[in-house]
């Protein structure tokens, strides 16, 4: 508990773009977050007043950390189940807690769990040959079971010797069915200690090279049946694992109906448009949920939402502030977020959100702004 202002402490591991927007969320809140970094420049450093320095493998920093929390959470996935498991034996309350993030640190895990479950999910089976791929059939899609995201550590493999340092370099694997694939598509829910569960719309999800580049909220032209089935799913889903926190269930829609695609137990990418999309933001609502507050209103702030991922472009050109006038003045109605990274081709810096009526005339609007910011330039018509 903050002396000064009475109010909960609540302690994020990593201090990422996520942690400086749930950062942001907890100052309407009244409350003190306190962040772990590994550097004074990251995003969450730049903005956070209570900062500790160390690394999320470090369990005599982790201590160090949770001892002035109330509570601690994560803006990522890596923190390592025993050192979770050492903090909770110490009295210290973590959440999510190890037994149900190791679900979102490992897919081979996470497969055999929502197999397990009854959860739709692509064929799959765990490889550590050629042989084992071969039997499974190609093409198909490999992928490491621990360490990726955005795209890293999943392989579309067409032909066995694509791959096949991978698979001599003794990495745990697991493969996939191809699924025939319509879009992508991702629900989140937030679950309390006590229980109570908050869900958001689900949203399409727009990839480009493995990257989410675009989130449109709610999903353009999905069947209310099946919304209200991945909503229900990514309930079922959150109490089934024990999640306390946002739990983020990426999914396939095929022609046969939704597949899970991936799970992650923190704020999550897919989200960012609830900032002024939603009537409680998702960083707003996992604060709620690892503190056990009532959860907040979920529904849309207006019929259409549009986020857009802002990346990094080429060298040279416009300054960011000077990109920031120009995107400004040709869409004022544009809202940006840029998280204090430096700037590098492909890497995500900020986002850009526009609301409206009209879905062409939000992605429009998005784009235009997020063009901007990466090429410092208009698009071309």
């Amino acid at each position: 508990m903050d002396t000064r202002t009475g109010l909960p402490v609540v302690g994020m591991i990593g201090g990422g773009q996520l942690a400086r927007m749930t950062h942001q969320a907890a100052i309407a809140l009244g409350q003190s977050l306190r962040v772990l970094a590994n550097d004074v420049d990251e995003s969450a450093a730049l903005v956070a007043a209570d900062v500790q320095l160390g690394s999320h493998t470090d369990l005599d920093a982790l201590r160090t950390f949770a001892k002035s929390c109330d509570v601690v959470t994560f803006d990522h996935e890596h923190v390592p189940g025993e050192h979770i498991r050492a903090l909770v034996a110490a009295g210290h309350k973590v959440f999510p807690g190890a037994d149900a993030l190791q679900y979102a640190q490992d897919k081979h895990l996470m497969r055999r769990k929502l197999s397990e479950l009854g959860a739709p999910v692509p064929r799959w089976a765990p490889i550590a040959s050629a042989e084992e791929l071969v039997a499974f059939g190609l093409p198909a899609v490999v992928k490491t079971a621990r360490g990726g995201y955005d795209g890293r550590g999943v392989f579309v493999v067409n032909d066995v010797e694509e791959i096949i340092d991978l698979l001599a370099s003794g990495a745990e694997l697991i493969v996939e069915e191809k699924v025939e694939l319509r879009r992508e598509l991702a629900v989140q829910v937030a679950r309390s200690p006590y229980g109570q569960v908050a869900v958001y719309p689900v949203v399409e999800t727009v990839q480009r090279d493995g990257i989410c580049v675009e989130v449109l909220a709610p999903a353009p032209d999905l069947p209310e049946d099946v919304a209200v089935g991945a909503q229900e799913l990514a309930i079922r889903l959150a109490n089934e694992l024990g999640v306390v926190g946002l739990l983020a269930v990426e999914l396939f829609e095929t022609p046969s109906g939704l597949v899970v695609n991936e799970l992650a137990m923190r704020p999550h990418n897919s989200g960012h448009w609830t900032i002024e999309g939603a009537r409680t933001s998702q960083f707003e609502q996992h604060l709620r949920a690892v503190l056990d507050y009532p959860m907040g209103d979920t529904s849309l702030a207006a019929p259409v939402v549009v986020m857009a991922n802002v990346l990094g472009g080429p060298d040279g050109g416009l300054s960011i502030d000077e990109r920031l006038h120009h995107l400004m003045a040709a869409e004022p109605g544009v809202k940006v977020h840029l998280y204090g990274k430096q700037t590098r081709p492909g890497r995500k810096i900020g986002h850009v959100t526009a609301l409206g009526d009209d879905l062409a005339d939000c992605r429009a609007r998005a784009a235009r702004a997020g063009h901007w910011l990466t090429y410092g330039k208009a698009p071309e018509a």
